[in-house]
């Protein structure tokens, strides 16, 4: 390197008055001494203190060098202390100069040659930028502050860029490998739980990568994202905190697990979670309220007449046996059953368990003769809506969910429930301690009231001192949808609540209807003024009920409905022949669980039933109900026409023919050309084989 000593000092500086070099090669002559003094001044205050009030401006190291259109401040952290003193250290040989740290420079700075000093005190600019250059200078820089550009080094260009006020969409918080917060106590430092954390999350990372190494399109779908796999570390080391006395030991087991388990048990464990977050989804769904309709419902076309649905409905029956314990009864209990179940009653002296807030309390039958009271235990307090899980908040993405009731919004465990009731009422799902109350009846053959057509049945139940009892039932014709009668029930036992909110049927309705066989049948059901609720007639018993049900079917009429072993139960009638809606709709959790009426309506038919209008619900409409099934029943029915269209079938003169099997000619020309080694009786068996391949079960061709 050649000295610059004097060898530009004739010459004038480029900048003349704006140059910002204390010590410039270029020579100034109208203001080098009144610039040697202000360097002077600044080098001695900055001797007696680093830090000053106003914001030191920037200097450029060079005017036609690469390192001019670097921005240097001389306000720097100890890193950058750091980095200047070893840059210092390789002045004599620059090719060795280290580099600038990542994220403080975009390129490589050469180093000074000496010391760089403070630039001289100037009077505060507006704006308090440091200048970069004329072209780079904006009225969009006013953004950026001296603090916010410690050690900043990028060109013009990129300043102008950076400092342009474009709206730019925040991204969402994620989370980060870190222990959540606790509301309570931590059971152990964050040192521990953080290394507990990293050790459990290394061992999901190593699960999940092995299998994303070779996983197929079905199996990409249990692959973790990097977030996810976060998520659950820190949802798996939060779990452990509930229990602090055996926090460690817990997160270790975890980790042990993890690390034992192998690729195909992973890949078991995640399809589970997949499954157990589907159904947490459909049961979500299922219960969600339902609104005003916004889209025409879809319109039911199964290409067949009523006559052959009729015919067709057949291959829809739902088999009943091998579903009680499901709650489906196929067989009359015996009568040691229901006898063992009245001595139970007696011995229990009327001591339940209360269907609504799971209170212990005591049950009098014919009301308890110190007070009149039908229970004890007081008023009921419960929640009636299905609790949910709610979606996680935006604002705080971290935070945990919380399961929360559909009724009142109100978290699990927050209050003891939103509604009140005079009793607590409980339910019996035994089939011997409901025999004990009225005895099940198998439908009885009725070859004079036959008819071919099925029915479509609904019912309401309410709670009685005897437990759930019918209080309302409705049958309608299939598929017409024709109503065969709808009838309010006198329970056996006297009435805990109506449960109106679902049921529909309030006191008045009970009091006010007139009995069944008061008026003539035409009369009874003759329409009430439009806009005003139907009033309907009331039988004496649940018993009559289920005979006037018998009057219109037989042990070979279809019985239509969704869910059908519980109006079948408070009937109780015992029926062969039945089309579920819940069972022919199945839920992809398989039983238990079961899709809902409503939103099995709303998904296939773009029908919206059981409508909740302004907040408020008048319970549910049986005759609505029963249609509903019905209709599902015709979908599943063109749906399953279609597909067998599909396959070959054909339609002649009302029967249902198979796809023919084409005659297999080849092999009977084989037979007959077969050599003369093969025995006679491999002759015969073949043709033999050939005949019943031929034929056709009866009545499956038509001529």
């Amino acid at each position: 390197m050649f000295t610059t000593r004097g060898l530009f000092s004739q010459v004038p500086c480029p900048y003349q008055e704006n140059c910002l070099l204390p010590r410039c090669i270029f020579a100034h002559p109208k203001a080098e001494a009144s610039t040697a003094s202000a360097i002077e001044s600044v080098q001695a205050k900055d001797h007696v203190s680093t830090s000053q009030d106003d914001p030191r401006k920037r200097r450029k190291l060079g005017c036609e060098s690469p390192a001019s259109d670097y921005v240097v401040s001389s306000n720097i952290d100890s890193k950058t202390e750091t980095f200047l003193r070893r840059a210092k250290s390789h002045e004599d040989s620059p090719s060795q100069a280290p580099s600038v740290p990542q994220g403080r420079a975009e390129r490589k700075i050469f180093p000074p040659a000496r010391d760089i000093s403070p630039p001289p005190l100037r009077k505060k600019s507006q704006s308090q930028n440091p200048i970069v250059s004329k072209e780079a200078i904006t009225h969009n820089d006013a953004n950026i502050t001296p603090s916010k550009a410690r050690f900043t080094i990028a060109t013009a260009s990129s300043v102008t860029n950076t400092s342009a006020k474009t709206p730019v969409k925040a991204p969402a918080k994620q989370e980060s490998l870190n222990p959540r917060a606790l509301k309570s106590q931590a059971p152990a430092s964050h040192d521990i739980r953080y290394k507990l954390l990293r050790a459990l999350h290394d061992q999901l990372m190593r699960l999940n990568t092995e299998l994303s190494k070779d996983a197929n399109d079905e199996e990409e779908k249990l692959v973790l994202s990097e977030q996810e796999l976060i998520k659950k570390a820190l949802d798996i080391e939060e779990g452990a905190t509930l229990t602090p006395a055996i926090y460690s030991n817990v997160v270790k087991n975890k980790i042990l697990v993890y690390k034992r388990m192998s690729v195909p048990q992973w890949k078991e464990e995640r399809g589970k979670e997949l499954a157990r977050a589907r159904d947490a989804e459909a049961r979500n769904l299922s219960d969600t309220p339902s609104t005003k309709p916004t889209e025409p419902p879809k319109p039911i076309d199964t290409g067949l007449s009523p006559e052959e649905e009729v015919k067709f409905l057949t291959r829809l029956y739902t088999p009943v046996t091998g579903l009680s314990q499901h709650g489906y009864v196929s067989s009359l209990p015996s009568e040691r059953d229901v006898e063992q179940a009245r001595q139970g009653v007696e011995a229990a002296k009327g001591w339940e368990i209360c269907d609504r807030c799971k209170t212990r309390f005591q049950v009098f039958p014919g009301r308890r003769e110190e007070d009149g009271s039908l229970t004890s235990g007081g008023p009921c307090t419960y929640h009636f809506g299905k609790p949910f899980w709610s979606e996680r908040s935006t604002l705080d993405p971290q935070a945990k969910r919380e399961k929360k009731y559909r009724c009142c919004g109100q978290a699990m465990g927050d209050s003891p429930g939103c509604t009140k009731n005079d009793n607590h009422v409980f339910k019996i799902s035994e089939v011997k301690r409901m025999a004990a109350v009225l005895n099940f009846q198998e439908t009885p053959d009725n070859p004079d009231k036959y008819s071919a057509w099925p029915v479509c049945i609904d019912g309401e139940m309410g709670y009685t001192v005897y437990g759930l009892e019918l209080i309302r039932l409705t049958a309608t014709s299939w598929p017409s949808g024709e109503e065969l009668f709808d009838v309010l029930v006198r329970p056996l036992g006297q009435i805990l609540d109506l449960n109106s909110r679902y049921s529909g049927v309030r006191p008045i309705d009970m009091a006010e209807a007139l009995p069944w066989n008061a008026l003539p049948h035409d009369e009874s059901t003759s329409k009430e003024p439009s806009g005003t609720k139907r009033k309907l007639r009331i039988v004496e018993s649940p018993a009559a009920a289920r005979t006037l049900l018998f009057s219109y079917i037989s042990p070979r009429t279809p019985i239509i409905g969704h869910g059908l072993e519980n109006d079948l139960n408070a009937t109780r009638i015992i029926h062969p022949t039945i089309v579920d809606t819940a069972l022919l709709f199945p839920h992809k959790a398989g039983l238990p669980y079961r899709n809902g009426l409503k939103m099995l309506m709303h998904t296939h038919l773009n029908r919206h039933i059981q409508v909740v209008v302004d907040g408020k619900m008048d319970g549910h409409d049986s005759k609505e109900d029963a249609n509903a099934a019905g209709d599902l029943v015709r979908f599943a029915v063109g749906n399953e026409w279609r597909k067998m269209q599909r396959d070959g079938w054909v339609l002649r003169h009302g029967e249902f023919v198979p796809p023919q099997k084409a005659p297999r000619i080849m092999q009977k020309e084989s037979l007959h050309e077969s050599p003369a080694e093969n025995s006679e009786q491999d002759s015969l068996s073949g043709k033999k084989r050939l005949r019943e391949e031929a034929e056709v079960e009866d009545g499956e061709i038509a001529d």
